[in-house]
């Protein structure tokens, strides 16, 4: 069994729920029905799952808040900045064989407010010596 320490930052893929939601708001997909912003934030979870499946990471973080005050929370820490994020992501996985495939389910969104929705998923990574499954919520 491959190190999942070493080879995956096991917070990284669920962290991109809470980047995207804050991607979201900031391209005003949040609008008017609920049912309209669903689709949109499905829409982008869905693309990214494809990007990262297709080996693409630079399409893969267009849905992060492209601004170096994010902070991403990983195994490591916290890093500041996307592009520190993109740089990480490239180094943490050099290829297809240690990006595996990512799945994403969304099993709840809840719109609280013009501006804030909460979403309730899971995300499994599957590579040729291991598959990870992590759950989480994000606001």
């Amino acid at each position: 069994m491959i190190n999942t320490r070493r080879n995956l930052k096991p917070y990284s893929i669920p962290i991109l729920y809470i980047i995207c939601l804050l991607s979201c708001s900031s391209t005003s997909i949040l609008a008017q029905n609920n049912t309209t912003d669903f689709k949109q934030i499905k829409k982008i979870f869905y693309q990214q799952e494809e990007d990262w499946n297709n080996g693409d990471i630079d399409a893969f973080m267009k849905a992060y808040w492209n601004s170096e005050e994010l902070q991403f929370g990983g195994a490591n820490g916290i890093t500041r900045g996307w592009q520190q994020t993109l740089n990480n992501y490239k180094t943490g996985y050099p290829d297809l064989a240690t990006m595996g495939k990512l799945t994403f389910q969304i099993k709840d969104m809840t719109q609280h407010s013009e501006e804030v929705v909460s979403l309730t998923g899971s995300w499994v990574l599957e590579r040729e010596n291991d598959r990870l499954v992590g759950n989480n919520g994000s606001i």
